[in-house]
């Protein structure tokens, strides 16, 4: 696999940023990590967005605080990004978990989605997670692959809001 790194989102990518969004609409489905579906057309304020949900308290049941990467290959093109949550609330600990991850459409299935997640996991751990819960919809077979690659083990299955979601925990060492 070519160079992959997680970095955090700035200026210096944003015509790759803007190019892996404008793909993924394309295509009509819904972008995860949720950050993807912010507005960034004000690039700036994009960026003070997802800054703010790093840095500042969160005053809301669904939300924490939480850090957000894109996956950059060979410094050059964005294939992905990732939202780690820096803690668990109620809602998170029965779907969302930890990490939020996802590869635009173009780059599945060659491997970016089990990097994109080992490399968060490693960041976890510098937050202070020893054990990540990672959720997936139980229908969606290459991420329970990749979780499962990355050592999750199933937890649970549970029917939330008519769509079966799988909970995996994993722990980093």
């Amino acid at each position: 696999m070519s160079n992959m790194i997680l970095v955090e989102p700035s200026t210096d990518f944003k015509l790759q940023y803007i190019e892996m969004i404008e793909e993924w609409k394309g295509t009509g489905e819904r972008m995860v990590p949720f950050v993807l579906r912010y507005d960034y057309e004000d690039f700036d304020s994009f960026l003070d967005k997802i800054k703010n949900l790093r840095d500042n308290p969160m005053q809301d049941e669904k939300t924490v605080n939480s850090s957000t990467f894109w996956l950059l290959e060979n410094d050059e093109r964005i294939v992905g990004a990732v939202n780690i949550r820096h803690r668990l609330n109620r809602y998170l600990l029965e779907i969302g978990g930890h990490i939020g991850y996802g590869i635009r459409p173009s780059s599945r299935r060659q491997g970016y989605a089990t990097e994109i997640l080992n490399q968060s996991l490693r960041h976890a751990r510098s937050l202070g997670i020893s054990r990540a819960l990672v959720t997936c919809d139980k229908d969606n077979i290459a991420s329970a692959r990749t979780i499962i690659k990355n050592n999750g083990i199933l937890d649970s299955e549970a029917t939330i809001n008519g769509v079966e979601i799988q909970r995996y925990w994993i722990e980093i060492r």
